[in-house]
């Protein structure tokens, strides 16, 4: 018998797939082809092409100040709940955007423990400065796809959620 015929087929990681390997004999992990390292690199791009057009506002900060033009006035876990950011995360958001004054803090009447947050009216007018530039850098992230492209991809995003 040749070396070439009691050869094991190998993943792509090296892998025997007879050794209890989740890879399929015949399947490659190709980072090229998954998911999260697409919708990473496609996020790298869409953050270049925001700080190139906002320069004075973090993406996170944008969303925050976009959510809070929206709701009005919400207590700081329900903000961070509704843009995806974790308790911490959202704190320091929520302190820079108040060291600006972009933000304000009232307790709440109905539970004077809780403190909701809203934009100031100069948060307010800084905010709406802004979001064209918003508009401008989803067009320029969108910009290589057909338009049937970009309501499929918008489409799926939102499927994944």
């Amino acid at each position: 018998m040749s070396d070439q015929a009691e050869k094991k087929p190998e993943t792509a990681t090296g892998a025997d797939p007879a050794s209890g390997s989740d890879l399929a004999q015949d399947e490659k992990y190709v980072l090229d082809d998954q998911i999260g390292y697409l919708l990473r690199k496609a996020y790298q791009r869409n953050a270049v092409l925001f700080s190139e057009k906002v320069q004075d506002l973090t993406p996170t900060q944008f969303a925050v100040m976009a959510r809070l033009t929206e709701l009005s006035s919400v207590s700081q876990n329900q903000l961070g709940r509704t843009v995806g950011l974790d308790v911490a995360t959202t704190k320091g958001v929520i302190d820079r955007l108040l060291a600006r004054g972009l933000v304000q803090t009232a307790p709440s009447p109905s539970d004077r423990r809780r403190q909701l947050i809203s934009l100031t009216e100069e948060g307010w007018q800084f905010f709406m400065q802004k979001a064209q530039l918003g508009l401008e850098v989803s067009e320029d992230t969108l910009a290589p796809l057909t338009q049937s492209e970009k309501r499929n991809l918008l489409r799926i995003l939102r499927k994944l959620q």
